[in-house]
């Protein structure tokens, strides 16, 4: 390709870097990497996790190159990868915190709930860690399409490619999603 790097398609990029050319690898990574950041921010919720999980991004991609399909925008290829990464992400968060909060059955008698209500802590928080909050306890599968459409900014047939889904089932999603958010945050949204 006699064209700079950064002229390039992504699918030249990825071909160029499946022969071997690391400056491509890094172009894809620079064009993508606020993108998929934003996106695994919404999702995660917690921006040092994000940094993590947006590194397990690139790697799982990076290592998968060889198997994305040209006729597929890499972006969209990438987004989804992303958005697997989250779902391993929480699924470990859920075991870490079961044995974090695990104590031995002799000590259950001393065990007392010091946990501060959600209420409390929303009250607490400004508005933006609030919405974020609501929208990290969303399902997964509501979440995933309202970050999408809304904080990705992406369009409803975009969203349903990355998803894999219909369009329709992604304008349900973010019904659904927009019902629980406003119940969880009450008439303060």
């Amino acid at each position: 390709m006699s064209l700079p790097l950064s002229e390039g398609s992504d699918g030249e990029l990825a071909a160029l870097a499946l022969a071997g050319r690391q400056d491509a690898y890094r172009e894809l990574l620079a064009r993508h990497r606020d993108a998929v950041f934003r996106l695994v921010r919404a999702s995660v919720g917690d921006p040092h996790e994000a940094l993590d999980v947006t590194q397990e991004t690139f790697i799982a991609a990076f290592s998968a190159l060889g198997r994305y399909d040209h006729g597929r925008p890499f972006v969209a290829w990438l987004k989804h990868i992303a958005l697997n990464k989250c779902r391993d992400w929480g699924r470990r968060r859920k075991v870490r915190a079961f044995f974090t909060r695990a104590v031995p059955l002799e000590m259950a008698f001393d065990v007392s709930d010091d946990a501060i209500p959600a209420d409390v802590q929303a009250a607490d928080r400004a508005e933006l860690a609030r919405v974020t909050a609501a929208i990290s306890r969303l399902p997964s599968r509501l979440r995933e399409a309202l970050v999408l459409r809304t904080i990705d900014g992406l369009g409803q047939a975009e969203a349903a490619d990355v998803l894999g889904v219909s369009e329709k089932t992604v304008e349900t999603r973010l019904y659904r999603a927009r019902g629980k958010l406003k119940a969880m945050l009450g008439d303060q949204i």
